[in-house]
């Protein structure tokens, strides 16, 4: 996704409002007592001290106004975003007041916001931008449309709090989680194994002679070398290309294994992420969308893809594309996709992750 960019001012002084702090509320008493004092006294000297505290606490309200006025706040994600995981955006904050500097200005996540660390500018001069990198982490899968943001400032005295809230309204679209979970490892490393033993010597071109494995065919088996060595030997063929992957992810869900739909998408991400990192060549299906990578597209046309998804009732499975590829099936009721023709597939079910931790990652 390109960096993303809205401009908020906060030129119209009705969006700011105004808190008083501690020091104000004493700053308020002092002057309440002062103005007492100076009504019974009649003395004109304490009037002319209660006229210095009113205007301090009128030029304070004003210039805190002021300092909040005109100020731009842009925003920049990278391209891709994966949920929960933490990564590193861009934030900006532009004073568009050409001769007035604005001071002591925060900036902070307001409600349910993915930016979660305060910043502190102590100065921002006029016409000036200063720029901050910050952590950015989203919880769901999705599309995440707007946040919200309090820019602050108690500048100069701190008896009073001006803020305002302004908010982001653009879309960034989350993949589904691309880390490890509990289980996870296990599964691509056996599935890794088994892709290489099911693609083990189907080449043409010769390629060495190694010790016989279990459940190999015997067809390749060099009996001159078995007879040589009094050990099974047999011919490997070199792969003439990157083994082909098929997975297809059915979403034919009922609505008790919804969470499970949730880790099955966040599974079946990891899986075509790491194979697409290694090269393999992938067929992803669904009941409603196919893609080959890298004949039609890349790892992350199926990742936006997954960031989307959702179950589909009565959607009945396809048929495997092609016999001689690896299968992955990740279903909810393998046994209607074994009725199917994928009795040849490696299924992901929800027995697979009966005993993984953490809940679901619930689209946004």
């Amino acid at each position: 996704m390109s960096s993303a960019r809205q401009n908020l001012r906060t030129l119209l002084w009705t969006r700011i409002h105004g808190q008083m702090t501690a020091r104000g509320l004493v700053f308020s008493l002092l002057a309440a007592l002062v103005a007492m004092t100076a009504v019974v006294s009649a003395n004109n000297l304490l009037f002319l001290i209660l006229a210095a505290l009113l205007s301090t606490m009128l030029v304070s309200s004003f210039i805190s106004r002021l300092s909040l006025a005109g100020l731009e706040l842009d925003f920049h994600f990278p391209e891709h975003i994966a949920a929960r995981r933490t990564f590193v955006a861009k934030i900006r904050v532009r004073n568009l007041k050409r001769w007035m500097p604005s001071f002591s200005v925060r900036v902070a996540g307001a409600g349910e916001s993915v930016f979660s660390t305060p910043l502190y500018f102590p100065v921002l001069p006029g016409g000036a931008t200063l720029e901050e990198t910050v952590e950015v982490r989203f919880t769901r899968r999705g599309i995440h449309r707007e946040d919200g943001f309090h820019i602050a400032t108690s500048f100069p005295f701190g008896f009073l709090k001006r803020r305002a809230r302004v908010t982001l309204r653009r879309e960034a679209l989350v993949y589904p989680c691309l880390d490890s979970q509990p289980g996870f490892e296990d599964l691509l490393a056996a599935v890794s194994g088994e892709i290489a033993a099911y693609y083990r010597g189907r080449g043409h071109d010769f390629h060495r002679i190694r010790p016989y494995e279990a459940f190999e065919s015997a067809r390749h088996v060099d009996w001159k070398a078995t007879a040589h060595t009094s050990d099974l030997q047999v011919r490997e063929f070199a792969r003439e290309q990157e083994p082909l992957v098929e997975i297809f992810l059915d979403l034919n869900v009922p609505e008790s294994q919804r969470a499970w739909f949730e880790q099955a998408l966040d599974c079946c991400a990891f899986i075509a992420w790491h194979l697409a990192r290694r090269s393999a060549r992938i067929r992803f299906r669904t009941q409603e969308f196919s893609i080959s990578i890298p004949a039609t597209g890349d790892i992350y046309t199926i990742l936006k893809y997954l960031a989307l998804a959702t179950p589909k009732a009565a959607k009945s499975p396809a048929l495997p594309d092609d016999e001689s590829s690896f299968q992955i099936v990740f279903a909810a009721e393998p046994g209607r996709l074994v009725e199917n023709g994928w009795y040849q597939a490696r299924v992901v079910g929800p027995d697979t992750f009966a005993g993984f931790a953490g809940g679901p990652n619930r689209p946004a």
